[in-house]
């Protein structure tokens, strides 16, 4: 078993990358809102990518949790990271029903969220 703290340097890109693509998607769908266009497939799969490393973050952080020594609050990370890993597919089940403008709306608050999350993630990760 690696000595703690060696998957730390892949925790915090793995934040920073999901905050990116989340920014990222948050843009293109503020360009369809700009534009009042729905949310089209393509932008769905872009969410299935940030999912994915999402859930990449998740079991990399649960490794590096069962290594560390120093303590983490549990529950306000878990909760934060669940809470993240939730609000992604229900932005886009919401925005597949809704066929208006209103589904990029939605799809770039869903994003904006999560990248707050993520931020937020750091911070509880780093203290």
């Amino acid at each position: 078993m690696p000595p703690p703290g060696t998957l730390a340097p892949v925790v915090i890109p793995l934040l920073l990358l999901v905050g990116v693509l989340c920014v990222a998607l948050a843009a293109w769908a503020g360009w369809f809102v700009a534009r009042d266009r729905a949310v089209i497939l393509r932008q769905l799969w872009g969410a299935a990518v940030v999912e994915g490393v999402l859930l990449v973050q998740g079991l990399v952080a649960v490794v590096q949790v069962l290594q560390r020594d120093a303590a983490l609050d549990g529950v306000l990370f878990w909760g934060y990271y669940v809470t993240a890993l939730v609000i992604l597919p229900v932005a886009a089940l919401w925005a597949f029903a809704e066929r208006t403008r209103w589904s990029s709306v939605v799809l770039l608050a869903a994003a904006l969220v999560v990248a707050f999350l993520e931020l937020r993630l750091w911070q509880i990760w780093e203290a």
